[in-house]
């Protein structure tokens, strides 16, 4: 039987994605300008049309000044993280 990883709660990355963006009072405009990702990324990105892919969220992750460690440990909120086990 094989045994499937629970799914990647995108959800949570693009509440947590929203977040840093007001936090900072970004435009998409000014997040895109600073990115250099485009502005339709961004909004599709924050609406959850796409999950995006590494390049963008490492992206992001330098322009915010976070780990990016930061925004992918999200992916986990709904479940118990990889490692988090002691068994």
């Amino acid at each position: 039987m094989t045994i499937l990883p629970p799914d990647p709660d995108f959800s949570a990355l693009r509440v947590e994605f929203a977040r840093l963006r007001g936090e900072r009072g970004w435009t998409f405009d000014e997040l895109a300008n600073r990115s250099g990702l485009a502005r339709r990324t961004l909004i599709d990105l924050e609406h959850g049309r796409t999950p995006g892919n590494l390049t963008t969220w490492h992206a992001l992750a330098h322009v915010f000044d976070v780990p990016i460690e930061h925004l992918l440990a999200v992916l986990c909120g709904n479940h118990t993280p990889p490692g988090g086990n002691d068994t």
